[in-house]
């Protein structure tokens, strides 16, 4: 029989896969969904993409917590669960609002399954196996997100948009069961522990009003009233929160973690090489659509370097970095992401396609010497009571980095064309205008120096994280060992 954490592994990484694969799929298909579908205006289009995103980013600290209280694997399988039923909907949607409560109820299930399958791989693997098992399952994450655009392309074209949904069924389905079944609780759940209405208020609503703010003005200019208001609101209630959680009793985020040299460094380089990379391919399908002429499907086909060169880099670097740590393996992943990025920051709009695929095998290497050690290390480093809690921290940050990365891309990409013909390219269309090619390749260029300098900043914040004999342990420590699996306990019942 197949050993525990290999199942736990298989399952985290095929829900991993396919929450992220569901954050980019639609993407490609919105063209044939704002044709066939009644009721998709142009502003329903816009959230059935972004909705998915900024559920699952607002929600994954409170479901940390959460599951650090009532079960990860429980909570995990409720999530595999409720994305499953929310592909269903999506699936059978009759017009746009039906197709956009769908997308939210799927974000919701997304953000059970990202906020979870980092703290269960952590809790299954021991500290010398840990950057192997989640290198593989963050080679999923970003595999994922990539993959989407291509298989999106594939599938409506052969099937029609409604089958980007169908895939998620039998694939559901069987993890969900297969989650209930074989997944084991190895941490004791908190269940004692009052909830945290003030953190949870103040964070939800303060990190929506943040995203939803940044990437509205983004699309549609900063200067609207409501967009300001989002802006001055959220950060505002990012402020209380932190605050507050000076205060309470029982926290939702136990700020003591912000005293681990590894979690507060880790996190942030990994926000800051989300910043820099989470527009690329987002900027390409215009390169790809508007300035070549491709279609939807050949502009994802040729992005697939990136995902290919990640998924190969990413177990490896996992299994070096559970010798050698992550402080200098993933800096030099990250320079060599830089690399790539320099590559870019010349590249002419006729430039050859092997000189491209070249700077996006060296991102997506790079990239993968950085994620996969980076996730382990910052894992390792917090107690095993807070393993929920910080793995929702890690993926909030990268989806927050994510989504700040596509609102610079548009809004750099916006100063130099029409905002309809981007909405027209974005949306796989024909350009409604012709696009000035040296413009746009100006803002593609200065998009790449930006990516470029964050990337470098990354690489610097992640040697801060200093060696592993420098890790601090929070006053509030744990009756199980930080770096090794929790204690093993009877699994819970399906919720």
């Amino acid at each position: 029989m197949v050993e525990p954490k290999w199942v736990t592994l298989s399952n985290t990484t095929i829900g991993t896969f396919m929450a992220l694969l569901d954050s980019s799929i639609v993407l490609i298909s919105l063209p044939a969904i704002g044709r066939e579908l009644p009721g998709t205006s142009p502003a329903i289009l816009l959230w059935v993409v972004l909705a998915y995103s900024v559920v699952t980013t607002t929600l994954l600290l409170a479901f940390g917590r959460l599951s650090d209280m009532f079960g990860r694997v429980r909570l995990y399988t409720a999530g595999f669960a409720v994305f499953t039923v929310g592909s269903l909907f999506a699936s059978l949607a009759q017009d746009g609002g039906q197709l956009l409560a769908a997308r939210v109820l799927q974000g919701v299930g997304a953000g059970f399954l990202a906020s979870n399958s980092a703290a269960i791989l952590t809790d299954a693997f021991g500290p010398n196996e840990r950057g192997r098992a989640l290198g593989l399952n963050q080679v999923a994450a970003i595999s994922g997100s990539i993959l989407g655009l291509v298989l999106g392309g594939i599938l409506t074209t052969e099937l029609g948009w409604r089958s980007i949904f169908w895939v998620n069924l039998p694939v559901g389905t069987f993890g969900t069961v297969w989650a209930y079944l074989r997944l084991v609780e190895r941490h004791p759940p908190e269940r004692r522990t009052p909830i945290d209405w003030v953190g949870n208020s103040t964070f939800g609503i303060g990190l929506t009003l943040s995203l939803v703010g940044v990437t509205l003005g983004a699309l549609d200019g900063w200067t609207d009233v409501p967009i300001l208001v989002a802006l001055t609101l959220g950060p505002a209630l990012l402020v209380a929160f932190w605050f507050a959680e000076r205060r309470v009793p029982h926290p939702m985020f136990d700020l003591a973690l912000f005293r681990i040299r590894t979690f507060v460094a880790g996190n942030l380089a990994a926000g800051l090489a989300s910043l820099a990379r989470g527009a690329f391919s987002f900027v390409m399908v215009f390169y790809f659509q508007g300035l070549l002429g491709l279609s939807a499907e050949r502009a994802g086909i040729l992005l697939i370097p990136l995902s290919a060169a990640f998924a190969i880099a990413g177990p490896v670097s996992g299994t070096v970095s559970d010798r050698t740590g992550a402080r200098y393996l993933g800096s030099a992943g990250l320079l060599l992401s830089v690399s790539g990025f320099l590559l870019l920051v010349e590249f002419p709009a006729d430039g050859p396609y092997p000189v491209l695929a070249l700077a996006m095998v060296l991102l997506g290497v790079g990239q993968g010497m950085f994620a996969a050690p980076n996730r382990a290390e910052v894992m390792s480093s917090v107690p095993a009571e807070r393993r929920g809690v910080a793995a929702g921290t890690g993926t909030t940050f990268l989806n927050a980095g994510n989504l700040g990365s596509l609102a610079l891309g548009f809004t750099v990409l916006a100063s130099v064309v029409p905002r309809t013909t981007l909405a027209a390219i974005f949306s796989g269309e024909p350009a409604s205008t012709a696009l000035d090619v040296g413009a746009f390749m100006t803002a593609l260029h200065l998009l790449f120096a930006v990516g470029l300098i964050l990337t470098l900043a990354a690489a610097v914040t992640n040697l801060l994280r200093g060696g592993r004999e420098d890790r601090i342990v929070p006053p509030r420590t744990p009756t199980a060992p930080a770096d090794g699996p929790g204690p093993a306990v009877t699994a819970p019942a399906a919720p």
